[in-house]
C-alpha cells in the first residue's frame, strides 16, 4: 500500500489518482493526518517536506521512530540541502513531477523493501549523495557533512559487495545508475514544466 501525504490537496489527489490503477493508495493532506493513516500495511510513503502543521521531516522522523518497515520518498519544492545527510529517507524527487517519475520511484521503492537492511542502507546513502551532487556539483565535495557521507558509503562498500549477489545479473549496478540518473533529471528537469506537477 502507498500512503501519499500532501498538504496539496489538488496535488495530493493527483498522485492518488496516478497510482490508484496499479497500487491500494491512501491520502493524507496534513502531517498529522498521515501519522494517523500509518500502519504496518503501508509499504512506500510518497511525503511532502513543507507542510503547515507538522512539517514532513517530522514526519518522517517519527516513522524511523516507530520502526515501521516501510520506504519514504520525499517529493518536494525544497531543493536538497546538506540536512538531507542526517535525514532517513529512501528517495528524494524535486517536485515539479511527472506520473513516470512517482511510478517509478514507488516501484523502485517496493522492490528495495525486500532487500537486506545493509543494501537498504546504503542505497539511502548513495540516493543522498546523487541529490547532493545534482544540486551542488563540484562544490559539495569541501563541505564535512558529505565527507562524512562519503566515508559511509565506503564503508558500507565492503558489506554490500559480499551481499550483491541477491540481485539478479547486474540489477545492482542498474539500480546505482538509476539513482544517479534520476538525481541528475531532477536538476535538468527543474527549469521546465513539460507537463509536470
Amino acid at each position: 500500500m502507498v500512503l501519499v501525504v500532501d498538504d496539496e490537496k489538488d496535488l495530493a489527489d493527483l498522485f492518488t489518482a496516478w497510482l490508484s490503477a496499479d497500487y491500494t493508495v491512501r491520502t493524507a493532506y496534513s502531517g498529522q493526518s498521515a501519522l494517523d493513516s500509518l500502519d504496518d500495511s503501508i509499504d512506500v510513503v510518497l511525503l511532502d517536506r513543507r507542510m503547515p502543521d507538522l512539517s514532513g521531516d517530522a514526519v518522517l522522523a517519527e516513522v524511523r521512530e516507530r520502526g515501521l518497515d516501510c520506504r519514504v520518498a520525499m517529493v518536494t519544492a525544497v531543493d536538497p540541502d546538506f540536512d538531507i545527510v542526517e535525514m532517513g529517507f529512501d528517495a528524494y524527487l524535486t517536485k515539479p513531477v511527472t506520473s513516470d517519475d512517482i511510478h517509478d520511484v514507488v516501484e523502485t521503492l517496493l522492490a528495495r523493501k525486500h532487500h537486506d537492511a545493509a543494501v537498504q542502507r546504503y542505497f539511502q546513502l548513495v540516493t543522498k549523495r546523487a541529490a547532493l551532487e545534482a544540486e551542488y556539483g563540484d562544490g559539495v565535495v569541501n563541505d564535512p557533512k558529505y565527507e562524512a557521507l562519503q566515508a559511509e558509503i565506503e564503508s558500507l562498500e565492503r558489506e554490500v559487495d559480499e551481499l550483491a549477489s541477491e540481485f539478479d545479473s547486474d540489477d545492482f549496478e542498474v539500480e546505482l545508475r538509476r539513482i544517479e540518473q534520476d538525481a541528475g533529471d531532477d536538476v535538468s528537469d527543474a527549469d521546465t514544466d513539460g507537463g509536470s506537477v
